[in-house]
């Protein structure tokens, strides 16, 4: 599973990260592997990781290669500034490489738990 999110150490990245780690054993008896991605760097998140605890790795995408390729990228207002950012979304792939689910302009609450039943159903 991965889920791309903006940024370390903001309010909701900091949430949806705790709910995925606070279930991260169900997704491992599930037979589900975590990754978490953004465009920040390797060091930002080896200190975000360590802070939360977070026992899955972290991606570093600075370049935004996989950030296209899952199509991720967006153009959203921020303060009534337009930024290019990363659209919140998550993707299980299945144990034979294909994508299983999308899920995109994901809100935080409760996301983790859908996104457990949903491996857990497969």
């Amino acid at each position: 599973m991965l889920y791309f999110y903006p940024k370390d150490n903001t309010p909701g990245c900091t949430s949806e990260g705790e709910d995925f780690r606070d279930r991260h054993g169900q997704f491992r008896r599930a037979g589900t592997d975590i990754y978490g991605i953004s465009r920040d760097s390797v060091k930002s998140h080896e200190g975000f990781k360590a802070k939360m605890k977070f026992p899955f790795e972290l991606l570093s995408d600075a370049d935004e290669r996989v950030c296209n390729a899952f199509g991720v990228m967006k153009d959203k207002n921020m303060y009534g500034r337009k930024v290019r950012g990363i659209e919140r979304s998550t993707f299980v792939i299945d144990e034979k490489g294909k994508l299983a689910r999308a899920w995109r302009g994901v809100k935080v609450p409760g996301h983790a738990e859908e996104v457990l039943n949903f491996v857990k159903a497969l």
